[in-house]
């Protein structure tokens, strides 16, 4: 009888439905208490992040608000077990914190502290029946983990991004396509090219032939300390596909060093026309300009007298 009693806990223990139905029992009863305590458990939260002095770039009462959407958010993941709604509120709080100079590890620090507040909060619930709090505490730590990850990874990806905004503007700044007169542009360039901005200059020089229908740019390389094969071949193709959009491009500010380094690596030079410095770009380009202006003033001379 002994027997059949042990077989019978042994096989309702090791069903993974029973054990399945028994964690979301669990988890039930614990949503229900922090539902039923929400306000003190808030409040402990949001004092404890003032203490830890985290998020001191935002008011108390900025702490405040946001304490209660995430620990609502926090609470909904653990019950209905997805996390759509929390990595759609962690974005939206990390687009409006980063700006304040909130950091990742502010960040990490109040989701962790929100987990040791509702942790002591099931010590104290349960603190007469040890069972039933390891048992409720095993259902409840993966899922506290998933969420602290998954804010973690939000607010990453988040900083991420306004990073590479922040870079891609820091880039167009540094790389301006500057229109002269009509027809003529001048692109100046300081500093390190690798391939990233080497190819983001090409793009923005040949939208700017595009929108204002250059004739002739000028590039000026004089702030360039170094170019390597890459790089070089990369202007070579800038120039190839400004020919394509009707522009004559001339590069100006060559170093010793640098025009040395094209001639060893073995640059195709021949379909480039380089000058000595921007001023000599400049005059050249005028020229260009002129010439191709000139057959068009003899044809309005000549037309009239043609009718003659």
């Amino acid at each position: 009888m002994d027997t059949k009693k042990s077989m019978s806990v042994s096989t309702r223990v090791s069903d993974p439905q029973a054990l399945s139905e028994s964690s979301a029992g669990l988890l039930r009863e614990l949503v229900a208490h922090l539902r039923q305590n929400r306000t003190q458990l808030r409040e402990e939260w949001a004092r404890r992040i003032t203490r830890a002095e985290l998020l001191t770039a935002m008011t108390e009462e900025e702490i405040f608000a946001e304490a209660t959407a995430v620990y609502d958010n926090y609470v909904e993941a653990l019950e209905t077990g997805t996390f759509e709604a929390l990595q759609a509120y962690s974005r939206r709080l990390s687009e409006r914190i980063i700006p304040r100079g909130v950091e990742t590890d502010e960040v990490v620090g109040i989701v962790l502290l929100l987990r040791d507040v509702l942790a002591r909060s099931l010590f104290t619930k349960y603190q007469d029946n040890v069972e039933k709090l390891n048992r409720i505490l095993d259902s409840y730590e993966p899922a506290a983990n998933r969420i602290a990850n998954t804010v973690a990874v939000g607010f990453v990806e988040e900083r991420e991004r306004i990073i590479r905004q922040q870079q891609e503007a820091i880039r167009e700044l540094s790389t301006p396509v500057l229109q002269v007169r009509e027809r003529l542009l001048i692109l100046p360039i300081i500093g390190v090219i690798d391939p990233q901005r080497a190819r983001q200059l090409t793009e923005q020089l040949l939208r700017a032939i595009r929108a204002n229908r250059a004739k002739v740019v000028v590039i000026d390389v004089t702030g360039v300390a170094a170019m390597d094969s890459g790089v070089a071949n990369h202007l070579v193709q800038t120039v190839e596909a400004s020919r394509l959009l009707g522009a004559t491009v001339i590069v100006t500010g060559l170093s010793p060093e640098i025009a040395q380094t094209l001639v060893t690596i073995g640059v195709d030079l021949s379909e480039m026309a380089t000058v000595g410095d921007l001023q000599g770009g400049i005059e050249e380009a005028e020229r260009l300009l002129a010439d191709r202006a000139a057959p068009t003033t003899q044809v309005r001379e000549i037309a009239p007298e043609s009718q003659r």
